[in-house]
């Protein structure tokens, strides 16, 4: 009997902010993989090790948490005001399912430096010493992010002292700055920086919902029965806690417009998102460390795939920026409409500080930009193998 041979296609395994992932050139993949459909999802599911039945992607690359089950593709762009165009994709763990209705701001992060590296940027953007402006095309949501990354004799800088909660070892910085992040349609959806959410047989919730950076829904967490500095494994371990989110999730989905049936929320799991906010308060985060109300404006908790994010999604600190600089908006209550450009919040691994800039025009809110400081280092690079029947 013959089986099929593995294959090896050129990729680089990265951390980006608090996320990893498995990069690619487009012009790398197997022909069939270069264009959007079931041989691109069946490669990236077989790359990450998906579906896995006993949720741990131990046959393929992936890490077993949202964070960690990613991919990124991307091309030279032939637009003049981009440098190249990225691709996300966000790989389910116990599911043959590839969701792309949404970016990952922490992969962002190494967005740029991929692109310098791999030769997708004109040389003569780059400088010798100093930071190179990396003008990235995010196909998910047609956005454009501008990448600042630093460089040291030509290349790009990965180490340095800049430290970010979530991430054990201190990196060179990268500011990611995204112009005008709020997705198709309305920043807010319903016309309203407040609504009230009915949802059958869990109840009737204050939600702030949001389109800037990823579809977010808010909630005050005191309306769930949390304190909103609640661990990781509390959210986590609780399955009925788990199941009540997703519920919400759902029909926040379904009246953000996101989906037309309660159902299709099954098959959108990436977007919208859901977090839960609380006026500032003492807590200890998971690395042990103690975070102090008076060096926070409020504390956010959010959930990425089902499950309560160890740190914060960046597009969701897009969201919380933007929301923040809002009055009215469930963020902004719960700072005691004291943010402004800036906002400063814990979650639970630490702190993270986003601005943002906001604008209203007749009455219809419009997010200008949005910038934080994340960081990126290659991991490992060389190839990734595959058996030969999943690609073509």
């Amino acid at each position: 009997m013959t089986h099929a041979p593995q294959i090896k296609i050129p990729a680089t395994y990265m951390r980006g902010g608090t996320s990893k992932g498995v990069f690619f050139r487009l012009l790398d993949l197997p022909k069939s993989a270069q264009v959007a459909g079931p041989d691109r999802d069946a490669l990236l599911l077989r790359v990450i090790g998906s579906p896995d039945p006993y949720g741990k992607q131990t046959d393929g690359m992936g890490g077993a948490t949202s964070s960690t089950s990613k991919a990124v593709i991307l091309s030279e762009s032939h637009c003049e005001i981009h440098d190249v165009e990225y691709l996300f994709a966000q790989v389910a763990i116990d599911k043959a399912f590839v969701d792309y209705s949404g970016n990952c701001g922490n992969l962002t992060a190494a967005v740029g430096a991929f692109a310098i590296s791999s030769g997708l940027v004109d040389p003569q953007r780059i400088p010798e010493n100093g930071v190179a402006t990396v003008r990235i095309w995010q196909e998910n949501i047609q956005k454009t992010i501008n990448a600042y990354v630093p460089i040291c004799n030509g290349e790009v800088q990965e180490t340095g002292d800049f430290s970010l909660d979530g991430v054990t070892f201190p990196s060179a910085k990268i500011n990611i700055e995204f112009i005008d992040p709020a997705g198709e349609g309305a920043m807010f959806p319903t016309g309203n920086v407040v609504d009230q959410l009915e949802v059958p047989g869990v109840g009737s919730f204050t939600v702030t919902m949001i389109n800037s950076g990823i579809p977010t829904i808010f909630l005050n967490a005191a309306d769930l029965g949390y304190t909103g500095i609640e661990s990781q494994d509390e959210i986590n371990n609780d399955v009925q806690a788990l199941e009540r989110f997703e519920t919400i999730r759902s029909y926040g989905a379904l009246k953000m417009g996101l989906i037309t049936d309660i159902g299709d929320a099954k098959t959108r799991q990436h977007t919208p998102k859901i977090a839960f906010v609380s006026p500032a308060q003492d807590y200890l985060s998971s690395s042990g460390k103690q975070i102090a109300a008076a060096d926070i404006d409020l504390s956010v908790r959010a959930l990425s795939m089902g499950k309560l994010h160890h740190a914060m999604m960046g597009t969701a600190a897009v969201a919380i920026g933007t929301a923040a600089a809002i009055n009215g908006t469930l963020v902004n209550l719960a700072t005691g409409e004291k943010a402004g450009s800036e906002v400063t919040f814990g979650h639970p691994s630490g702190v993270l500080l986003v601005g943002a800039s906001a604008s209203v025009t007749n009455g219809v809110w419009q997010a200008d930009k949005v910038v934080m400081g994340r960081s990126a280092r290659v991991l490992m690079e060389g190839w990734v193998r595959i058996p030969s029947d999943y690609a073509s």
